[in-house]
């Protein structure tokens, strides 16, 4: 089967987050005075191939742990699709 995956990673709460300070530092002076909580963080797409969603969840945390992340300051919330059954309907 194939599978669209979507990463999206982010420090970890209590982790300093220099770039979303800044952001959030900035929004007030362009006229976004009400913005609060900024993080910023990185999206990955990519498409795997696996027998079943179980295993795919399983590679993609595998990638994660290994590659994708510092596992000791940052966190992944991970979405997989099954592409067979959105090419299907």
């Amino acid at each position: 089967m194939i599978f669209s995956v979507l990463v999206d990673v982010r420090l970890r709460k209590g982790i300093a987050d220099p770039a979303g300070s800044t952001i959030e530092r900035s929004l007030p002076t362009l006229g976004f005075s009400n913005v609060r909580d900024v993080s910023v963080g990185k999206t990955i797409r990519f498409v795997i191939e696996a027998e079943n969603e179980k295993e795919a969840h399983e590679k993609v945390e595998s990638i994660c742990s290994t590659f994708l992340t510092n596992p000791v300051i940052e966190e992944a919330e991970i979405t997989i699709e099954n592409l067979e059954k959105v090419e299907g309907n």
